[in-house]
């Protein structure tokens, strides 16, 4: 089974501005600009990880700005087989959205992760940049 950091993703209450700190001061390179969800989402390759900007105001600033960090995997239901021997209690089960199946980890101290598994060659091809 391999596991590997994948995307922090964090609200911006105003994107424009958030695409170009991150493209301007890190050399980011903006790989998708589309809707997800109802709203604007921009993915950021910055050297080996990634951002995912989503375009909406963080509740609250500073660390709330953070909703999640993705963790990929090869082998997600051996992943939430093993989360749950070890007492995590997810809240919902795996979503599948074909190419594309992930689940939401409670992580202590309240952090979130989105642990998923994703054929890259199944998504539509303005997203397989990202992967």
């Amino acid at each position: 089974m391999r596991n590997s950091l994948h995307h922090v993703h964090a609200f911006a209450s105003d994107i424009e501005a958030s695409i170009r700190f991150y493209t301007e001061m890190f050399g980011g390179e903006v790989l998708v600009d589309d809707t997800f969800a109802g709203a604007r989402n921009v993915f950021i390759r910055i050297g080996e990880g990634r951002l995912h900007l989503y375009d909406q105001a963080p509740k609250r600033a500073g660390a709330g700005s953070i909703h999640h960090f993705g963790i990929r995997t090869d082998d997600i239901g051996g992943m939430v087989e093993r989360l749950k021997a070890r007492g995590v209690e997810l809240r919902k089960p795996v979503t599948d959205l074909g190419a594309w199946r992930y689940v939401m980890v409670p992580a202590p101290d309240d952090v979130l992760i989105e642990l998923f598994e994703v054929t890259p060659e199944r998504l539509p091809e303005r997203m397989r940049a990202y992967f």
